[in-house]
């Protein structure tokens, strides 16, 4: 089955989320996602659909720029930035 990637409505749009532990599983695995990204990508309220992710996790700038130069080239989506923050408690 060929992946379709969900293109975002509007220019820019900012949230922020929690990752929940899962006492059942041991892991933190549960993201949530907010209502504005529900309100953005309308096709994540087909509930007969399924659903997943991809994320890359790059190391060094450069080679996060060139894959955005290649996304580019092939006028792929623009990828979801997406930071891992630690709250203060």
């Amino acid at each position: 089955m060929e992946e379709q990637i969900l293109r975002p409505r509007r220019e820019k749009i900012e949230v922020k989320g929690k990752i929940s532990y899962l006492e059942s599983t041991r892991s933190w695995s549960q993201i949530s996602l907010r209502k504005q990204i529900v309100d953005e990508f309308p096709q994540l309220k087909e509930r007969m659909s399924g659903f997943g992710y991809k994320m890359l996790f790059f190391h060094e700038f450069k080679d996060l720029e060139r894959l955005i130069r290649k996304l580019k080239r092939t006028n792929h989506a623009v990828p979801i930035l997406m930071w891992l923050v630690k709250e203060k408690s």
